[in-house]
């Protein structure tokens, strides 16, 4: 599963939440909980630098197109930049939760 279906899954999760009518619980994604979604999420990011890294190897080899390369890696860049906004996010939340008053 690729960052955007698991933060759309993620979104989708959350709004049923939002909107149902009986008591809140904490929220689980896919039947997982917070830490199993967020290593799953960076395991892909892992996954899709290992492919960037086979492609880069076999292109250097002689054996991959340029455009598979240059599509390894933007496919890696996309998925880090996912995982790093979702960090800062994760930050920002737990910092607004240290700022409240007991």
């Amino acid at each position: 599963m690729t960052p955007a279906a698991l933060a759309a899954n993620a979104y989708r999760s959350a709004q049923a939440l939002a909107n149902r009518d009986e008591p809140r619980q904490v929220a689980s994604i896919g039947g997982s909980n917070f830490s199993d979604v967020l290593a799953k999420a960076v395991g892909e990011v892992a996954q899709t630098g290992r492919a960037m890294d086979d492609k880069s190897m076999a292109f250097a080899a002689g054996k991959a197109d340029v455009v598979d390369v240059v599509t390894a890696v933007a496919e890696t860049q996309a998925t880090f930049e996912t995982v790093v906004a979702l960090r800062d996010k994760v930050i920002s939340a737990y910092e607004e939760i240290m700022k409240m008053p007991i």
